[in-house]
């Protein structure tokens, strides 16, 4: 005789049973669902990287004994900006292309590449009329980021970069203006390449801003890369090597991702056994352009951090976008207004702007663009080396409707503008997992090319080895055996004097004998605050208010470390409540009234 079962339904146990029961087939159902819209993502053809494909082939070779050309047996791919004759530019616009004719020539940078070997396979996507940094295009599809298929590629020259993420191509070009090589190629784990402004020529090349407009080229082994830049560049295979000194941009490491400490570890580890090269030394490149940069002044934006050099930055990036566009409405302005093209809504967003901006101190954009590259040729001279993070954040995901965060995308042009507006040579260079590391760049003065991709050559086996053996240097545990009260006196004292390395030194001591005391975490954000560690202060105020909740001074110097950061969303609910707390604190109120005009 069978057995009947019962549930007793009143009893609690049954049901939280069940309820993991379901909560466990919800989590599978959406796990599958996941995996297949990512595998339904990564099968599509050439990961949508291509526009058109054809086939280019090479110049004739010369015949043995002559040696091959230097690119025989390299293919490569162009985004759809560059002329080929018989070919439309698409220009990522349907309407560019249907109101064009066919090019009557093929662009320069092209036919060198075929007359040294290389066979181009076809155009690649690109965002439309090579606006914007997210590397989607509405009309074209947006190409599919192999290292994370579910996240942007990043543009404009979104193509180019998963064609050779992909292995479909050897290597490709693309354009950058203000971006468009080195995001994508940051975004999708491969290495790009920005050369100095007007030596690689763009005849044949449809211009954005001619006055930051460069081809940049993407690789996967840095062999090609430097391969590429020999031709494109016509440089001397030998020049006498030189000292090379490494300058670690501290203050833009702080709106990344990656931690300055791990990467100033890396790229130190990675320097110490080549020939030549000095020990890195840190810096503070906001301030040194501040410094030199004098016409910039008059465009500061109100910051509560005006000394620290990041209000200097974020004006620098916003006359690079001032002078895009004033450039882009020159060069487009009645095609745009004869046309009406239909464009995705965030590109539309920026070519209006563009087009309906009146534009005054023009003169100023051109002069702080020349000030910029005397400022950087100041600090590199011809044996320096800027390290700093490419992008800030990692890839947003595909598809968003509202389009690029403000707070994303000004992180993303103050790091980018750095060398856009000073015309110096720029590489970016992936660290091991695109999960652990977004990549780094290496930058030098402008016509320093042949240094920097020799230097890429020399560090880049290092660099790789030592991100993926993901090791740190033990932190330093020195201190001094007073109690916790009279360490933190002592470092308030040395606050007072401006001494600010000290004071940190203190408070952490305090710290280790009181790891439970919230106003040391908040006096030492303080002293980070004023040395630009912006996110060490945030971590210590968080720590501090975890610790208590109505630490108004903690709230205050973590909205502060975020503005720094070009967080304004969260900095602005640090400001809240702070004001919640202290509704006559008018710190706190200026700031909130200060981010609120910012965002708007």
């Amino acid at each position: 005789m069978s057995k009947s079962f019962k549930i007793n339904v009143s009893n609690p146990k049954v049901w939280i049973v069940i309820g993991i029961g379901v909560a466990g087939i919800v989590v599978l159902a959406e796990t599958h669902r996941r995996r297949r819209r990512r595998q339904k993502i990564l099968n599509r053809e050439d990961f949508g990287s291509f526009v058109e494909r054809f086939e280019l082939r090479p110049f004739p070779q010369p015949p043995p004994p002559a040696a091959r050309q230097p690119l025989s047996s390299f293919t490569f791919a162009i985004n759809d900006i560059f002329e080929v004759k018989g070919h439309v530019i698409g220009f990522g616009s349907p309407d560019w292309k249907r109101t064009h004719e066919e090019a009557e020539k093929t662009a320069i940078v092209v036919t060198s590449l075929l007359k040294n070997g290389a066979t181009c396979v076809g155009t690649t996507v690109l965002d439309e009329l090579s606006i914007g940094i997210s590397g989607e295009n509405t009309y074209y599809g947006t190409p599919v980021n192999p290292q994370m298929p579910l996240q942007i590629p990043g543009g404009s020259s979104s193509g180019s970069a998963v064609a050779v993420a992909a292995q479909l191509v050897d290597f490709a070009l693309g354009t950058d203006t203000i971006g468009g090589v080195r995001i994508p190629a940051s975004y999708c784990g491969v290495l790009g390449y920005r050369p100095s402004h007007g030596t690689v020529s763009m005849i044949g090349v449809l211009p954005n801003s001619q006055s930051l407009d460069t081809i940049g080229w993407f690789a996967r082994d840095p062999s090609i890369l430097h391969h590429v830049g020999h031709v494109l560049l016509q440089l001397n295979s030998v020049e006498p090597r030189r000292a090379r000194r490494i300058l670690l941009a501290d203050d833009l490491f702080e709106l990344s991702q990656i931690p300055k400490q791990k990467a100033a570890y890396v790229v130190s580890k990675a320097i110490e056994n080549l020939s030549g090269y000095q020990a890195p030394k840190h810096m503070n490149l906001g301030l040194h352009i501040a410094s030199n940069v004098p016409s910039l002044k008059e465009f500061g934006e109100e910051s509560a951090n005006v000394n620290n050099g990041t209000a200097t930055l974020k004006a620098l990036s916003s006359l690079m976008v001032s002078l895009q566009r004033y450039e882009f409405r020159t060069n487009h302005e009645e095609w745009v207004n004869s046309v009406k093209p239909k464009l995705g809504p965030e590109v539309s967003d920026h070519v209006r702007a563009a087009i309906g901006t009146t534009y005054e101190n023009v003169k100023t954009l051109y002069k702080v663009r020349g000030e910029m590259r005397a400022a950087l040729q100041t600090l590199l001279k011809d044996d320096g080396i800027l390290v700093f993070p490419t992008t800030a954040d990692p890839p947003l995901k595909r598809d968003m409707r509202k389009g690029l965060p403000s707070e994303f995308y000004d992180r993303a042009l103050v790091l980018s503008s750095i060398s856009s507006m000073s015309g110096c040579c720029q590489v970016t260079v992936p660290l091991g997992k695109q999960d652990d590391y977004p990549s780094v760049s290496f930058a030098a003065c402008h016509g320093a090319d042949k240094f920097l991709l020799d230097t890429i050559l020399d560090i880049y086996s290092p660099l790789q080895e030592q991100a993926a053996s993901n090791s740190l240097p033990l932190a330093d545990t020195n201190g001094c055996l007073d109690t916790s009260e009279l360490l933190k006196e002592k470092g308030n004292a040395a606050f007072k004097r401006r001494q600010w390395n000290k004071a940190v030194i203190y408070y952490s001591e305090a710290i280790k004998l009181n790891e439970t005391n919230a106003t040391y975490y908040s006096n030492r954000a303080a002293a980070y605050l004023e040395l630009g560690c912006f996110q060490q202060a945030e971590e210590d105020c968080r720590k501090a208010l975890s610790l208590d909740k109505k630490n108004v001074k903690a709230f205050l110097r973590r909205g502060t470390a975020r503005e720094s950061l070009l967080r304004y969303k969260e900095a602005a609910e640090d400001f809240k409540q702070a004001l919640v707390l202290e509704p006559q604190n008018k710190a706190a109120s200026l700031a909130e009234k200060r981010l609120r005009k910012l965002m708007s």
